[in-house]
């Protein structure tokens, strides 16, 4: 099937079965998922991750600069297909998470991924999140539980969050996306389950500056009890999910 055939099917498939989200859905958010040279494993993962609805969700689009706190190729790779040549992804990798991890950390400016150029590598100490010029988004996924854990310092949380605001431009969005703990259950969880209470994610944010302007139930799972580990085989990848859009006014 020619490439333009299959941008048409996907989005006419997906336009029907998902959201409301992906009536907005940007061209190309359909072109960069239907690119037959993405990676099998990427696109095995599809349907877990649900990136079509999520990206259209946080409006991604065209020309946009997007920050990747603790990056990783999967979306990094699709970022970079979407805010296309004259956009810009920034994946940017704390110093405790690549030493976590056992992840050499990138030099400044690094190129990563030599079929996305404009995916850059930037890092550092997670209290000293700063990027090169004021960006459009900042997206975390599944790790911001992290920075409240013993082997990030702990981080500064309520810095880095400034940091981030800071590094908005006016109306900018901060999407943070996470494994949801029990209601009421604040940080017990961290650390253990590696879930959060998303009520302590919307303190956190408002006491940064912003305001919260969205939520989508497309990761949300009801079957789950958020009790177990996340990476338990009988819950991993189909964990109960929150997304939440912070923007900076």
């Amino acid at each position: 099937m020619r490439r333009g055939l299959m941008i048409a099917a996907l989005a006419s498939a997906l336009a029907g079965a998902a959201a409301p989200a992906l009536a907005q859905m940007a061209p190309s958010i359909a072109a960069a998922l239907a690119d037959p040279n993405r990676p099998a494993k990427d696109q095995t993962l599809d349907a877990s991750r649900r990136p079509a609805e999520i990206m259209a969700f946080i409006g991604l689009h065209s020309g946009q600069t997007i920050v990747d706190v603790w990056p990783g190729a999967y979306w990094d790779r699709l970022f970079a297909d979407v805010v296309g040549s004259n956009g810009q992804v920034i994946a940017w990798l704390p110093t405790e998470a690549a030493k976590a991890e056992h992840l050499d950390m990138p030099k400044d400016g690094d190129h990563p991924y030599p079929e996305h150029p404009n995916v850059v590598a930037y890092g550092g100490p997670i209290n000293n999140f700063t990027v090169p010029n004021q960006v459009d988004v900042v997206w975390i996924r599944q790790n911001y539980h992290d920075l409240y854990d013993p082997f990030m310092g702990p981080a500064d949380v309520a810095g880095f969050n400034k940091a981030v605001f800071r590094a908005l431009k006016p109306g900018g969005t901060f999407v943070v996306i996470d494994h949801s703990a029990p209601d009421g259950s604040g940080l017990a969880d961290t650390n253990t389950t590696h879930r959060i209470d998303a009520a302590v994610v919307k303190k956190d944010m408002a006491a940064a500056g912003f305001q919260f302007v969205a939520e989508s139930p497309v990761l949300k799972n009801a079957a789950d009890t958020r009790e177990k580990l996340v990476f338990d085989p009988s819950i991993r990848g189909r964990t109960d999910q929150f997304i939440y859009v912070f923007r900076k006014p």
